[in-house]
């Protein structure tokens, strides 16, 4: 999809504890950095849609197992009207970047699903849109 990356990811086992890298300045899809964020969904709930005007997403999940769904509803992309799902999770260990202008949606597959955003700017409640799960036609 237009606008959207998943860039494998370095696990680093070790017996006292693992490593897992998340995003470098270097790595592609970095457009600057705001803040940075763990958040957490329950197995089986879904959040979203949300679609940011102004922020990249760099999404990691370490901990659990969470369904990412973007949708892109943009007049000029090549991917308009297009779907795309993917599955972060420790067997699937990646990041997901969203450009702005992307809808977003995701759900908990695990018991226990930690996500990482490390995100281009700093949260502006101004700067997202959030509509429903209804208002979107994608069947979960």
């Amino acid at each position: 999809m237009d606008g959207v990356i998943l860039t494998p990811l370095k696990q680093i086992y070790h017996p006292k504890g693992d490593i897992f890298h998340a995003m470098k300045k270097s790595d592609v899809g970095y457009t600057g950095f705001g803040e940075a964020y763990f958040s957490t969904i329950h197995k089986d709930e879904i959040k979203g849609w949300k679609k940011h005007t102004q922020m990249t997403l760099n999404l990691v999940v370490p901990v659990g197992e969470i369904e990412f769904v973007m949708h892109d509803d943009r007049e000029d992309s090549l991917s308009k009207g297009e779907f795309l799902s993917a599955i972060l999770g420790i067997d699937t260990y990646q990041r997901l970047t969203v450009a702005p202008n992307v809808w977003v949606a995701f759900r908990g597959l695990k018991e226990t699903n930690l996500l990482l955003n490390v995100a281009s700017i700093e949260h502006d409640p101004t700067e997202a849109i959030t509509i429903t799960l209804d208002e979107v036609p994608y069947a979960w």
